[in-house]
């Protein structure tokens, strides 16, 4: 089966390591609603384990995001300082931290995570409309859009691996101007009017705004920034990415690989481990075990065949070679993976 478009004429890819990398980690959309809150107004959410439990109990990971359309209020994780917020700008907690979200600096109080699960969990069933009011009777406003996506992390997740545990992501530009004001206005509109379809646009578009974030954030990382995500910047480690990504089952030899990506093997070795921390031979077999668990749970093909869609001539090789990096053999993962339903809201 093919993974990847064909290279351009010119040798040019045409492959986005980026949306690759999303498809391959099964981004889904879990619970999105909204919150209108006043003051005095405080929660705090357990970790993202915790979470998935209750809203998305078949996924491995839950992304929390939250997008503040009018007012501003705090957010922070344990062992840092809180961050303020205002209109436009999103909070992203990338690795499943405790947090807290509230209109006043002090980041104390709020309902127990008991209740908060409750809550979630009746979110996540549709047992609660799209909008959720808390009215302190205070004089500050709040307006926020809150998402939980679920994800897999295992075996390999590079983007997650290279976003911080707070991820603040600015507007810029005038609301009218920016695409992610658009994209939650189009979701409230979706959950007001309830049209038929409905509950797929609105997953979608929570899909649609973690990605827009992503890409906010990596318009803004500075030249000195390493990790995956800068590295998709970086002229010879960006092309060799973009390479691995569009033939994960070609042959690659470091030889090969300097070659098509315009740079001498010692310059491609060096830039590749600065920036992803993996030389180009691990990240592919990595990356290539992502490609076999996604094959494995989405797919009936044997796993001969999956074996052969990563590049392995041998299962046996293969098996070895997935159970080294997720933990169970390939017949395993298929057994705990296969046909999982994520509900969204």
């Amino acid at each position: 089966m093919p993974l990847a478009p064909e290279s351009g004429g010119d040798g040019s890819t045409g492959v986005d390591p980026l949306s690759d990398v999303l498809r391959g980690v099964r981004l889904t959309a879990a619970v999105f609603f909204r919150v209108e809150a006043r003051s005095p107004w405080v929660i705090g959410l357990p970790d993202g384990a915790t979470i998935a439990r209750s809203v998305t109990p078949r996924a491995q990971h839950v992304i929390s995001y939250h997008v503040v359309t009018d007012g501003s209020c705090w957010g922070g994780v344990p062992g840092e300082p809180p961050v303020s917020l205002g209109a436009g700008d999103v909070l992203v907690l990338p690795h499943g931290d405790p947090y807290v979200m509230s209109l006043s600096s002090d980041l104390r109080g709020g309902p127990d995570h008991a209740e908060v699960l409750g809550f979630l969990a009746a979110m996540s069933a549709g047992r609660l409309p799209f909008t959720v009011t808390e009215d302190g009777g205070g004089p500050e406003r709040l307006q926020l859009v809150c998402g939980f996506l679920g994800c897999d992390v295992r075996p390999f997740n590079p983007l997650l691996a290279t976003l911080p545990r707070l991820l603040c992501v600015r507007r810029t530009g005038s609301m009218a101007d920016d695409p992610l004001e658009k994209l939650v206005e189009f979701t409230i509109a979706e959950s007001r009017d309830r049209r038929a379809g409905g509950e797929c646009v609105r997953l979608r578009l929570g899909e649609l705004m973690f990605v827009e974030v992503v890409r906010r954030h990596l318009a803004t990382l500075p030249p000195e920034q390493r990790g995956w995500l800068a590295g998709l910047r970086d002229p010879v480690v960006g092309r060799a990415l973009a390479l691995l990504h569009e033939r994960p089952a070609h042959p690659w030899t470091l030889e090969e690989l300097a070659r098509d990506s315009g740079a001498s093997r010692s310059v491609l070795a060096e830039r590749f481990t600065q920036f992803v921390e993996d030389s180009p031979m691990q990240y592919l077999t990595r990356w290539r075990m992502q490609i076999a668990a996604r094959l494995l749970a989405e797919s009936t093909s044997k796993v001969s065949a999956v074996a052969l869609d990563v590049g392995y001539d041998s299962e046996a090789a293969f098996s070895r070679a997935f159970k080294k990096a997720a933990g169970v053999p390939p017949a395993t993962w298929r057994q705990r993976h296969a046909a999982r339903v994520v509900g969204t809201r």
